[in-house]
């Protein structure tokens, strides 16, 4: 939705405090008693075989610290704990992590009815942090200002709450710099071209990277890179399992690519490395492969060919590069050699 409105009037705010009050606010879409997962379907919801993919992962981690005491595994928008609670289903006792593993969702709606009473629940990251932290599909929920060009130059954009937009002022010199560091050339050719300020979100993400004391963070996300960005911006709603308009009511999910390069950058006086890969490959490397079972079983053990055909339709659809297999993956170390098989 995309039309100016000149007329002043007191419920127009910039993109990113609209984002905030509609998603996170009293009455906002992650505060809604169906959760994200009533609304759209992530890799977690997908299959089981994520969070063992993830689960693997943790153990790679765990490994390369010397198998600390504790070991904690944060998740950071964590919805309804579905990641945190399917990774405690793979956890069996022979496992390394078995006794030592410290779950903690990140999330600021209540805490479900029903969660395993392992699995912390915390409004922030901890502080020293040991192990691996996950932030699946968070970045692209963080507020965001957009930012339009208009016949006399660039203009942010405010919206009222039932999605009308109106230009304001300028860009500022911060929101500017990272404009033309991040989004080069997003201000040339004709008005009406769009850019999201990743700001926020570098910011977001440096924050979550510095809770680690040592161990590795991972966000997994919808993502787009600096040589690539797209003219017109990516902001849209979700609602009810289909695209919508972006309406920052409180009624349907408000989400933008993110510029993993930036929030990289950001990281990297934190960090002591960066990967960045798709999450094809990422998921290929623990272990999830979506080959189908040799048909010649069906017939010897026909119960154990649908598990495994299954299981194979599920891998198959967290890696399918024109789905979920696009997720970018930007993994990030702190104080943890490069002994993952992510870095393969």
């Amino acid at each position: 939705m995309d039309h100016t409105c000149g007329d002043a009037g007191p419920d127009f705010l910039p993109w990113s405090a609209a984002m905030d009050r509609a998603l996170y606010g009293p009455e906002g879409f992650f505060r809604r008693p169906e959760g994200p997962a009533g609304h759209f379907r992530t890799s977690v919801h997908a299959s089981p075989l994520f969070a063992a993919a993830l689960l693997r992962l943790a153990g790679e981690v765990d490994e390369a610290l010397g198998r600390p005491e504790r070991f904690h595994l944060v998740d950071v928008g964590a919805g309804r704990g579905e990641l945190l609670a399917a990774v405690l289903d793979a956890l069996d006792d022979a496992h390394p992590l078995a006794g030592r593993l410290c779950p903690v969702a990140v999330e600021l709606a209540e805490r479900p009815a029903g969660l395993p009473a392992e699995i912390a629940w915390a409004e922030r990251a901890p502080e020293g942090v040991t192990g691996l932290l996950v932030a699946n599909e968070w970045l692209d929920n963080v507020p965001c200002d957009v930012v339009r060009l208009e016949p006399d130059g660039p203009r942010l954009l405010e919206v009222a709450p039932d999605g009308r937009e109106r230009a304001a002022g300028e860009p500022d010199d911060s929101q500017q710099a990272w404009l033309e560091c991040w989004w080069p050339g997003w201000s040339t050719g004709e008005p009406g071209r769009r850019a999201e300020i990743g700001l926020m979100r570098d910011a977001a993400w440096a924050d979550a990277v510095a809770s680690l004391r040592a161990g590795v963070a991972v966000a997994i996300d919808y993502a787009h890179a600096v040589d690539s960005r797209p003219p017109y911006g990516t902001l849209t709603g979700y609602a009810h399992g289909r695209q919508v308009p972006p309406v920052p009511d409180g009624s349907c999910d408000l989400t933008a690519h993110v510029a993993l390069d930036a929030c990289a950058a950001a990281a990297q006086h934190v960090a002591d490395w960066a990967v960045a890969l798709d999450q094809r490959t990422a998921l290929r490397r623990l272990g999830v492969r979506g080959a189908r079972p040799d048909l010649a079983t069906a017939s010897a053990d026909p119960v154990g060919y649908l598990r495994a055909l299954s299981r194979a339709t599920a891998a198959a659809e967290l890696i399918d590069p024109l789905g979920l297999g696009a997720f970018r993956w930007l993994v990030q170390g702190v104080g943890v050699p490069r002994a993952t098989s992510l870095e393969d």
